[in-house]
């Protein structure tokens, strides 16, 4: 297998001041299945548009690998998926394409549909089948796992753990160990590259802070002491100088030589303390760089007089002609945190929506509690436009906390002065999240509120929703999320 060579890496978009990369390198193996790590914002997109050659920069990368990106844009989605496939790559062999589509257990006759009428699970596992047909291609795979339900991602990570010679950025760390065999990670000033997955990376790195926090106590320990001692010496000297010239009408001569010699070398003892100082110093400045910070986030949640905020008796759900889900049962009492999980398209958000009071067709009984107060985060980003200030404003949420909640979530103070456009798809999602946190609410409606949203800071949201115990309603295909936070599910049979 050949080597993918990045040597002195440089890139900042003409927008901003700061540096993207400065100076990295390191090197790839084109046979590793590679998983890469990082917080939001920190360049993981970019690097893989950087391989891309999408964007001008300092510094080499050097491979002899042509580069594929998924997800492939298809711009027409009207059109048949097999004409999809022709653009992809014109020189496709059919044969080809159909055996990848049986590894992802998905039938060949969703080529003779049009690619929009196809699921969010079969548009992921035909891209995939198309660009690993390819020979002698590198694949860069971009969050693959968003809005693909949980046997969706097992499927599609049997089938990568089946392949070589890719780069995979999620987030979900069930996926990650599944199907990678090394991690590259974008950390706060440097990038690592270690054999493994992304529980063997994450316990290495817990080993390696706890390690840098413990050197870091011992060296402030040790500054203090050499600073006090000093100090200590200093004084020590100045007096032992002062003793030259005597005391008045002692009648005494001192020995100025002896105390020249023991004021020297108290002195040479305090320079030495200072040398010993600058160096434990020095030291210390090498530690806690790329320590993570996961700061506490609070909710306050709302009390209601009922118990029993809401509820489905055998509820169906329509659109047009088309049922979506029946025979739907359960109630939302406080304190509970339920998991609605099911295939794409079993309804899922259409339940979540018509407890926000959306015009949807169902019949059967709906209860909802009066006076019900509801927090949701939708599934999508779109139309987040404007500065933060004007979106605190527009929801009636303080601007401070606001803001307070986003710099926990990694938010650097420069990202505030920038236009919500601009920032990744991850840091977007943290605004609506930070958004819901702000408000206060019975119940918190959450449709897959982790989608781009980086490990760390899925990490400090379920140490919030542990502690906070929100009544909360959610959508989640992230595995080990949802078996941490939920203390009920809602299965959604498919129909």
């Amino acid at each position: 297998m050949s080597l993918i060579q990045i040597s002195n890496l440089t890139f900042s978009y003409d927008t901003s001041f700061d540096y993207i990369f400065e100076h990295v390198s390191f090197q790839i193996d084109t046979g590793w299945r590679l998983g890469l790590t990082g917080r939001n914002g920190r360049g993981k997109t970019t690097f893989l548009k950087l391989l891309m050659g999408e964007y001008e920069y300092q510094g080499s990368i050097q491979s002899g690998m042509e580069f594929d990106y998924f997800p492939f844009q298809v711009e027409e989605p009207e059109q048949m998926t097999i004409d999809v496939l022709d653009r992809i790559d014109p020189q496709y062999e059919l044969w080809k394409i159909m055996k990848e589509l049986s590894l992802l257990d998905i039938s060949d006759e969703v080529l003779y549909r049009t690619f929009g009428s196809l699921s969010n699970g079969e548009q992921t596992k035909v891209l995939l089948a198309a660009l690993f047909a390819k020979e002698n291609h590198f694949l860069l795979i971009d969050e693959p796992t968003n809005h693909l339900d949980a046997n969706a991602r097992r499927k599609v990570a049997e089938y990568l753990k089946s392949k070589k010679g890719f780069i995979l950025v999620s987030h979900d760390r069930t996926f990650l160990d599944e199907c990678i065999d090394h991690i590259l990670s974008i950390n706060k000033t440097n990038i690592e590259v270690q054999k493994g997955n992304f529980t063997s990376w994450y316990q290495n790195k817990m080993l390696n802070d706890q390690f840098e926090m413990a050197e870091n106590e011992k060296l402030k320990k040790e500054i203090g002491r050499l600073s006090d001692a000093q100090k200590r010496t200093a004084g020590w000297s100045r007096e032992v100088e002062k003793t030259k010239r005597g005391t008045r009408n002692s009648g005494l001569r001192p020995d100025r030589g002896f105390i020249g010699h023991k004021a020297a070398k108290m002195m040479k003892r305090s320079k030495a303390s200072v040398t010993r100082k600058e160096e434990a110093v020095k030291e210390k400045s090498k530690l806690l760089k790329n320590i993570e910070t996961m700061d506490c986030l609070k909710l306050s949640p709302l009390a209601h007089h009922a118990r029993r905020l809401a509820e489905f008796k055998d509820a169906a759900i329509s659109y047009g002609d088309r049922t979506v889900a029946e025979h739907l049962s359960f109630s939302v009492e406080q304190g509970d945190r339920i998991a609605l999980t099911g295939h794409n398209g079993c309804g899922k958000s259409s339940v979540l929506k018509l407890l926000m009071g959306e015009k949807i067709s169902y019949t059967g009984a709906l209860y909802v509690a009066k006076g019900l107060k509801i927090s949701y985060v939708p599934q999508n980003t779109d139309g987040l436009r404007g500065n933060l200030r004007d979106y605190a404003y527009e929801y009636g949420i303080d601007e401070s906390l606001f803001k307070a909640i986003l710099r926990k979530l990694d938010f650097s103070r420069l990202q505030f002065e920038k236009r919500i456009e601009e920032f990744s798809e991850g840091q977007k999602k943290k605004v609506l999240i930070a958004r819901s946190l702000c408000e206060e609410a019975h119940l918190y409606i959450w449709d897959e509120p982790l989608n781009f949203i980086d490990v760390f800071s899925r990490m400090q949201i379920e140490e919030l929703l542990l502690n906070s115990c929100p009544t909360l309603l959610f959508v989640e295909h992230d595995q080990t999320f949802s078996g941490r936070i939920k203390t009920k599910e809602v299965i959604m049979r498919p129909l």
